[in-house]
């Protein structure tokens, strides 16, 4: 596979705080991808911008909101940061900077003056501030205990070396273990079957290596059996104890015959690891944080959805197929004597894009 069949499932860094990650392409058809790069060479770098938008205070006055921060950017910092550049004069049109974060998550409010308009201030604040930062891509990792800058593809490669190497060695250690707890339980076994004349043999010995050696010879077993032997306690000899001797040894029997198979197929060894993995996933795994989005350019300040106000509103489709929204954050009222009634009603806000498809499969937005 190619790194861009690989990308269709890993898109690209994840930060814990979220963020945007701009991935940069060029403008002609064969331009090179900056994330496609970094993940085929090993090396690149990335441009991390902060999750924001605007809010309509109403009187000509707007706010930006700070939602989400560039990984390891000081919340504290940057707003000094914000208040250092407003005294000395090098950032306009800010009025106000509070720090609104609770229980629901960061929010930084930078209150606009009346009538200034956001998108020059977002572009200082971009510029000016850790809002925006580059993190460089540096896939390095020690490979046979030397350091190799690796592919994503490589990268894959050798950590699904390495599972395969861990099950290898789980299941060898697994299976010896295995087997030398079923020939202890196969000697258990044939010394109840005769137990009677083991009873007797070491009765007769005058010792325990006497004992040992002649219960070697009586029941045609290993030293290891004869000494389990010599060790089993006496309420292993009641019926319940023997069967579950028995049933332990045949648990014994199949695990070592699955290991034994599992060692001599390839396969069945990655089908393990792609179930560990689902159990890891299912365990472990979140919603990305992180949105990936593609810029034709490094200097581009936001896109289109950025500059608007964030304002609820109420989408509605007639029947007679018109579209229309309000401007009022109740639902709108339908009255019996509509010539167009409401098909549907959706409650959303002024950012988000709606997306309507028809039943031959054409979309509009």
């Amino acid at each position: 596979v190619t790194i861009e069949d690989l990308m269709q499932f890993i898109k690209g860094p994840d930060f814990p705080t979220g963020g945007l990650a701009y991935r940069h392409v060029n403008g002609s058809e064969d331009g090179e991808d900056s994330l496609v790069s970094a993940y085929a060479t090993g090396r690149g770098k990335i441009t991390m911008r902060a999750k924001l938008h605007i809010e309509d205070m109403g009187r000509g006055k707007q706010r930006i909101i700070v939602s989400e921060l560039p990984y390891q950017t000081n919340k504290s910092a940057l707003v000094e940061r914000i208040a250092s550049l407003v005294r000395d004069g090098r950032l306009e049109g800010i009025a106000d900077l509070r720090d609104e974060t609770d229980r629901q998550g960061l929010r930084l409010a930078i209150e606009l003056q009346r009538g200034a308009e956001p998108a020059p201030v977002i572009e200082k604040l971009f510029k000016l501030t850790p809002l925006q930062e580059t993190f460089s891509i540096i896939m390095l990792a020690l490979v046979n205990n030397e350091p190799r800058v690796l592919s994503l593809k490589q990268c894959l490669k050798v950590y699904l070396d390495h599972r395969l190497d861990v099950v290898r060695r789980r299941s060898e250690y697994e299976l010896a273990r295995a087997r030398e707890r079923a020939h202890i339980l196969e000697g258990l076994l044939k010394a109840l079957d005769m137990m009677d004349e083991v009873i007797a043999t070491i009765r007769k010995s005058r010792n325990v290596d006497t004992a040992r050696n002649n219960l070697i010879h009586l029941l045609k077993i290993s030293e290891a059996q004869a000494q389990a032997i010599l060790d089993m306690q006496l309420r292993r000899l009641a019926a319940l104890e023997r069967k579950k001797i028995q049933d332990e040894y045949d648990e014994k029997v199949k695990l070592i015959a699955y290991l034994e198979g599992l060692l001599n197929s390839p396969q069945q060894m990655r089908e393990v690891i792609a179930e560990e993995t689902r159990t890891v996933k299912s365990a472990y795994s979140d919603p990305r944080r992180t949105i990936i989005v593609e810029s034709t350019a490094a200097t581009s300040v936001t896109t289109e959805s950025l500059m608007l106000p964030q304002e609820e509103t109420w989408v509605t489709l007639t029947v007679g197929d018109r579209i229309a929204r309000s401007f009022a954050t109740t639902a709108p009222k339908i009255s019996s004597d509509n010539k167009e009634p409401p098909r549907f009603i959706l409650q959303s806000d002024s950012t988000q894009i709606l997306y309507l498809f028809s039943t031959e499969g054409h979309c509009a937005t």
